[in-house]
């Protein structure tokens, strides 16, 4: 029910003037519609799009270590491969004690001949010296050549140390003492070590020579 503003009377729907005083009576609308709803900013946002950042890293991580696998295969196939064609182009020849094993890179062999002993080892032995049980080496690669002896002799020490310091007076090294010495040459290509020291009742005598082919 409605009533007049000015004198309090009550008005019939639909007047539009109050039929007590006169006065003009406002129209009574509805008030207007409220434009579109603002989205609030509380409202949930789109989803966004998955990232693709961490599967790209992790197939480039797989991708390096299935590489790095496959490098490593493939060098334990090629050290096989060499392995097996070293092992079959070596072979191994013996005669009594004189063993030799013939390499793609070279020969290696030992001996307890004396004869075989002197000829190789290039320099004067020492008279009387008998070869130990262990009797000699010697390596040959390439140009490299190796040979070394191991001796005896009931003689001083004083005495086979001045054999040798009379046949090198130019040694790189000659230190001696009461029981050893060492006498070390390098003459014409060739590096001789003499080690000299006392074993009790007997002297002991090493004799290493270390050759180099000269080129053609």
């Amino acid at each position: 029910m409605a009533f007049c503003n000015s004198c309090g009377a009550t008005l019939n729907p639909g007047t539009k003037f109050c039929n007590t005083c006169g006065a003009p009576i406002a129209a009574v609308g509805s008030a207007p519609a409220a434009s579109s709803a603002v989205a609030s900013p509380l409202s949930p946002a789109a989803p966004l799009p998955p990232a693709t950042g961490g599967s790209s890293a992790l197939k480039i991580v797989l991708i390096v270590v299935a590489v790095i696998v496959g490098i490593g295969m493939l060098g334990i196939a090629t050290v096989g491969i060499v392995g097996y064609r070293i092992a079959k182009s070596t072979h191994v020849r013996q005669e009594g004690e004189h063993v030799k094993v013939d390499t793609p890179f070279g020969s290696m062999e030992s001996s307890q001949d004396p004869d075989q002993v002197a000829k190789k080892i290039g320099i004067d032995l020492y008279p009387g010296a008998q070869v130990q049980k262990n009797g000699a080496s010697s390596a040959t690669f390439g140009k490299l050549s190796t040979v070394t002896a191991n001796f005896e002799t009931g003689d001083s020490v004083d005495k086979v140390c001045s054999f040798y310091k009379s046949r090198f007076p130019n040694a790189m090294v000659s230190s001696s003492d009461e029981n050893r010495c060492t006498i070390v040459s390098n003459e014409h290509q060739n590096m001789v070590t003499i080690n000299v020291e006392s074993g009790g009742d007997t002297t002991k005598l090493q004799i290493t020579n270390v050759t180099k082919k000269s080129s053609d």
